[in-house]
């Protein structure tokens, strides 16, 4: 069994494709709920996403099995990390922290994101996760 770490927007991605766990497990910082809830939240407002699609949307989200960290540790690299790469804040650093502790590899749909762990954690592509 390999072990994931997936951020925010990857997080909905699955959830939208029907992914429901299966061989892989996945790990992601406390707060991947809340920073997906609130993308939810922003789609809605844009007209993207109707208010009953997003909550749909969250209630599998909730209940898919995810290990979450928020530990000393994890905060204290995510905080080495962006102090090393000079970010501004401690985001993305929280998904990269993670991935350096507990994952095989960090799976994203964000250009950003993967933008910046290149050189930091290993990326994996989604279809490890679930077919496109």
């Amino acid at each position: 069994m390999a072990r994931y770490a997936v951020d925010a927007p990857t997080l909905i991605h699955l959830v939208q494709h029907g992914f429901e766990g299966g061989e892989h497990q996945l790990v992601a910082p406390n707060a991947i709920r809340t920073d997906a809830f609130g993308l939810l939240f922003a789609a809605v407002q844009r007209g993207e996403l109707t208010q009953s699609a997003a909550f749909e949307l969250h209630e599998r989200m909730t209940a898919l099995k995810i290990r979450t960290l928020g530990d000393r540790v994890s905060r204290r690299t995510a905080w080495n990390i962006a102090r090393d790469h000079g970010w501004d804040d401690l985001q993305h650093a929280e998904y990269l922290a993670v991935c350096t502790l507990q994952a095989d590899a960090l799976v994203t749909i964000d250009p950003e994101m993967a933008a910046r762990a290149a050189g930091i954690v290993p990326l994996a592509p989604i279809a490890v996760l679930v077919n496109p």
